[in-house]
């Protein structure tokens, strides 16, 4: 499945970096809750990352609507935008929330799904 495909759905996250936690290796700080789908590998094989936005406190699982996805130009690893339901960011908000992270990569933000031969809806 492409993470682009999971636009629109209810996913669970599994949480392994909290909101307020350090990243092990680089040092820096989660202004949100960070995780992974379980069982779901994204293009780069590993499991499909993603951000939980509009959860503001820690949290170890977390269940709501993917709305959209962060694909990295020159990386291999898609990341899913996901909210609480009727929850809504604006891609500008989603950018200024994940810059901690994704100021290190280019990236577009999906917010639909693209069929082979279209361009990003």
């Amino acid at each position: 499945m492409q993470p682009t495909e999971f636009i629109g759905k209810i996913v669970t996250v599994r949480i392994d970096r909290p909101l307020g936690g350090r990243h092990p290796e680089h040092g820096f700080v989660y202004p949100v809750n960070y995780g992974y789908l379980p069982d779901t590998l994204a293009p780069d094989g590993q499991e499909l990352d993603a951000y939980v936005l509009g959860v503001f406190e820690p949290v170890n699982e977390f269940e709501g609507k993917c709305i959209a996805v962060v694909r990295r130009l020159d990386d291999e690893d898609d990341k899913l935008i996901v909210t609480p339901e009727g929850v809504a960011y604006s891609d500008d908000q989603i950018r200024e929330l994940i810059e901690f992270q994704e100021r290190f990569f280019q990236s577009v933000i999906l917010r639909g799904v693209t069929l082979p031969g279209q361009g990003a809806k």
